[in-house]
């Protein structure tokens, strides 16, 4: 049974789960099922983030990435539009020697992994020209690309893509399939946060 956006929100909100401990459990079950997948020694990393909780999810993968892996990290983001659970995630990596922030003129190519954290459920409208021009860098690479809960681009309760999409080839969603993944349940791995079922 899949789950919209609208009423996985209202979950979490209900929840007595604090946000902060769910961020981390999601974070922490991308890089979980990364490491399931891959023998990371000598795998190059980069972790796309914005400024939701979607980019708060991912931060807390790439800490955990970084130990096993070289991961960069590129925060297309505005920093004083962090939430506070993303922004102490964010204060946590902000100054960690085993991650490197690289800017947007980075070559996607160079990466064995790349870790989609832009949108997730937070699509609303059209992409701007930054996102829309980071989907193309990520979408043109090689590397083997992990969007996180839904490829960004896509919308989470149709699956239709208006404009353009990460093309992932893993998805690791929380909870519950959403409703717009479901033509692509091959691809997607559901991860146990915490909540109830």
């Amino acid at each position: 049974m899949a789950i919209s956006s609208q009423d996985m929100g209202i979950l979490e909100a209900k929840s007595s789960i604090p946000r902060s401990v769910l961020m981390e459990n999601a974070g922490k079950s991308v890089y979980q099922t990364i490491k399931q997948r891959f023998d990371l020694k000598d795998k190059k990393i980069l972790a796309v983030c914005y400024h939701g909780n979607n980019g708060g999810d991912g931060f807390v993968a790439a800490r955990h990435l970084s130990d096993d892996a070289e991961t960069d990290i590129l925060f297309i983001g505005d920093e004083s539009k962090l939430k506070k659970e993303a922004l102490a995630n964010f204060r946590k990596i902000e100054h960690n020697e085993k991650i490197q922030f690289v800017d947007d003129g980075i070559d996607f190519g160079q990466y064995d992994i790349i870790i989609d954290a832009v949108l997730g459920t937070g699509l609303q409208g059209s992409l701007s020209r930054e996102i829309s021009a980071v989907i193309d860098g990520i979408n043109n690479s090689k590397a083997y690309k992990v969007s996180v809960d839904i490829p960004t681009g896509m919308d989470p309760d149709t699956g239709l893509v208006i404009d353009k999409s990460v093309n992932a080839d893993l998805v690791v969603t929380f909870h519950d399939i959403k409703k717009g993944l479901e033509s692509m349940q091959e691809k997607t791995v559901v991860a146990d946060i915490g909540l109830l079922k």
